[in-house]
């Protein structure tokens, strides 16, 4: 599904990946680890396209993404990757249909059809009391759910996950790593997840691990 083909990076001096290959298949949920600084959050950004490698490529179903225009690659991103950072980063102005529409309505579908989908998405992870309330209504994990839930509106190819549970308590932490998992498995979902958790990655499909700028070889798959 996706290739990962001889990354290199580097801001200014700093080479933060180097010579980096790997790949994911669908409906995989895969765990990236590795200290902090290794290079995982920008592995994961160049996985969606949100930052541009130096030199090698990336490849969905043998596209090469970064031939793509800035214009079109935006459009790729709309509709192929879904994002969830630490941080929900929802727009606080806005309810939580709101949030989970709107990239929906970026990528072109109408109003109505978007704010219906943000209503399914909203019912499946148990917020459906919670459509027309404002991030700063809801506990940390239901914002998180919420910007799980915008992640999906697009029907991406794949999630891409920056340490989604690190700012949630040990309950709620636990009730976002079997969503994830719920996805997998009821929606075919794929799931590539930066994390620190060890709970989280020990119940992947496979662990990548990542040290000063490059992937430890062999990668570990892990039978669940």
């Amino acid at each position: 599904m996706i290739e990962v083909k001889g990354i290199f990076k580097s801001y200014g001096s700093l080479e933060v990946l180097r010579d980096v290959s790997t790949a994911i298949n669908r409906r995989e949920v895969v765990a990236i680890v590795g200290p902090s600084g290794a290079g995982k959050t920008t592995l994961l950004q160049i996985v969606g396209t949100l930052d541009r490698p130096d030199s090698g490529s990336v490849l969905y179903d043998g596209k090469d993404v970064f031939a793509l225009g800035e214009r079109d690659l935006a459009r790729f991103r709309n509709r192929n990757i879904g994002f969830v950072f630490q941080f929900h980063q929802l727009l606080p102005e806005f309810s939580c249909r709101e949030n989970v529409a709107l990239p929906a309505m970026i990528g072109g579908m109408s109003q109505s059809e978007a704010m219906r989908r943000a209503d399914e998405l909203l019912d499946f992870m148990g917020l459906k009391e919670r459509l027309l309330h404002t991030p700063s209504q809801l506990s940390g994990g239901e914002r998180q759910r919420v910007a799980v839930a915008r992640a999906l509106v697009n029907k991406p190819e794949v999630i891409l996950a920056d340490e989604p549970s690190g700012s949630l308590d040990s309950v709620n932490r636990a009730e976002l790593h079997s969503l994830f998992f719920r996805l997998r498995d009821e929606m075919g979902y794929t799931f590539v997840i930066v994390t620190h958790d060890e709970t989280l990655a020990a119940d992947t499909d496979r662990v990548i691990h990542i040290s000063d700028g490059k992937i430890v070889s062999p990668e570990t798959n892990i039978v669940i």
